[in-house]
């Protein structure tokens, strides 16, 4: 079939096209900026339509000729109007595939105990679960046969689920935790995900309806943890159940302890309030288990901590676009009609050969750092998780590698030019729009180090913060440039016969 796959710039998505393809299919990725899949090892193997979802005529041009299409479009509860944005966009998503005459909707929801026919009295679930099953009720009704596939805790490397259990469970040995610790879930690994969308392909046509997925064992959070800590070897953890602790509280303890930001982990502990049990197996009737069975617990962990030991994790949960977070590219003319553009440049004579300096450059940030003052990077770090945003602690997909929408850190690479340029796009909280650009260039056959910091003010404020802090540049940035060339000296001689 020709797919259309939505949301190909994120985990899931970003994980199914290489299924897709694998089985033969033919596909179409759907995004709002073609340029983030630029460096997606199967790029030249797929068609690139850019379309927003809530855009009825660019939507339905991407739809055109399409056999399938696949929705996996969230917002993680961001803002106060996400329910509006998520039904806005699956009410066109619905009127343009119909119009296109898209042959089948294939769509990940969330697996939930509310009512599938418009809710139950009594019956209480997170906003954002509330949502999922709103979407997956409006494109039900359609027109088109829809397959809708509703998950819960999704295990596998990178998955915003998995982080989350990982991080609280590595660091915390003795935890106090809220109630919904002891709620049950029915965990399932990203593989038998990726099993059940591409086989929803081979779903007749009559079939239109939701399916509940889940893997073989149903698990408390708690279970979970304590199962993790088993499979990574760590000791027992002691978990304290606290019945004081809000979703809010909850989920500002789990923004500051995990690399997940409070406002992504809000919605996922809401969520984790209510049982998320499978009330049915009928996937299996069009989409067999494998003959080993499906993939447990235990077993996913084991994959998911294999693939991160070996540092092959495909997509991260921060693949996708941070909600709120700039999108803005750097306008190529300072002068654009913006306004200011405030302008931190430095450079450097580096004694090492241009590709030791890139080796710096493009494995720069995670566990390596940034090179100057770790202290305040750190401390600006946690004032960003304190106001919402990101903070630190997303790291890196990969420790040598960047491509073009990887998340590193609180930056997210806009641009990069493999031995001559990286240009970082902040998503930091700000009164304003940041980018870092690190260069590498030969001049004269001399290796040049060129370091750009760039910052354009929103209103009073932001012309504020950059003059506030603009006297620990001189520390921080200077610093930088002068470790940087000193670390790529360091590394040729590391690598000299």
């Amino acid at each position: 079939m020709r797919c259309l796959v939505t949301g190909a710039t994120g985990y899931i998505g970003g994980r199914l096209v290489p299924e897709l393809l694998k089985a033969g299919h033919e596909v179409r990725c759907m995004a709002r900026s073609a340029g983030r899949l630029r460096d997606q090892m199967w790029r030249d193997r797929v068609e690139v339509a850019e379309a927003d979802a809530a855009d009825f005529e660019a939507t339905r041009a991407a739809l055109g000729g399409v056999d399938a299409a696949y929705y996996l479009i969230h917002t993680m509860g961001s803002g106060r109007d996400f329910a509006g944005r998520d039904r806005r966009a699956a009410r066109t998503f619905a009127a343009a595939a119909k119009e296109a005459g898209v042959r089948r909707i294939v769509y990940l929801g969330g697996l939930t105990p509310v009512d599938r026919h418009g809710g139950e009295a009594g019956v209480r679930t997170s906003a954002h679960m509330r949502s999922r099953a709103e979407v997956e009720r409006i494109l039900l009704g359609s027109g088109v046969p829809v397959v809708a596939l509703r998950a819960s805790v999704i295990i596998g490397s990178g998955s915003v689920s998995f982080e989350m259990l990982r991080h609280l469970t590595e660091r915390l040995p003795v935890m106090t935790t809220p109630k919904w610790v002891a709620t049950r879930t029915q965990p399932i690994a990203i593989r038998d995900v990726l099993r059940y969308l591409v086989g929803a392909l081979d779903i007749p046509p009559e079939v239109s309806r939701g399916f509940d997925i889940g893997g073989p064992e149903v698990l408390t959070y708690a279970g979970m943890m304590r199962g993790y800590a088993a499979e990574a070897g760590l000791p027992p953890r002691w978990i304290i159940p606290v019945p004081l602790l809000t979703p809010g509280l909850s989920s500002h303890w789990v923004g500051l302890v995990t690399p997940v930001p409070a406002g992504v982990a809000r919605p996922l502990v809401e969520s984790l309030r209510e049982e998320a049990v499978c009330h049915e197996h009928d996937i299996a009737r069009y989409v067999p288990d494998p003959p080993g069975g499906l993939v447990g617990f235990r077993e996913a962990v084991r994959l998911a901590l294999h693939r991160i030991k070996e540092a092959d994790v495909a997509t991260r949960w921060s693949s996708a676009a941070t909600p709120g977070a700039p999108s803005d590219p750097l306008p190529t003319d300072p002068g654009w009609s913006g306004g200011s553009l405030y302008v931190d440049e430095r450079s450097a004579d580096v004694d090492a050969p241009p590709e030791a300096l890139w080796r710096v450059i493009e494995g720069i940030g995670g566990e390596q750092g940034w090179y100057s003052m770790p202290l305040a990077w750190e401390v600006r770090g946690l004032l960003d998780r304190f106001a919402g945003g990101v903070g630190l602690r997303r790291g890196r997909r990969d420790p040598g590698r960047l491509r073009v929408g990887d998340a590193l850190d609180f930056w997210r690479v806009e641009e990069i030019e493999p031995g001559r340029l990286l240009r970082l796009r902040a998503e930091m909280r700000l009164p304003g729009l940041a980018w870092l650009e690190l260069s590498c260039r030969d001049q004269d056959g001399r290796t040049v180090y060129g370091q750009r910091a760039l910052f354009h003010p929103r209103g009073l404020l932001g012309h504020l913060y950059w003059w506030g802090v603009y006297p620990f540049h001189g520390l921080i940035f200077g610093s930088m440039a002068r470790n940087v060339a000193k670390a790529a000296v360091e590394g040729r001689r590391a690598v000299s016969p």
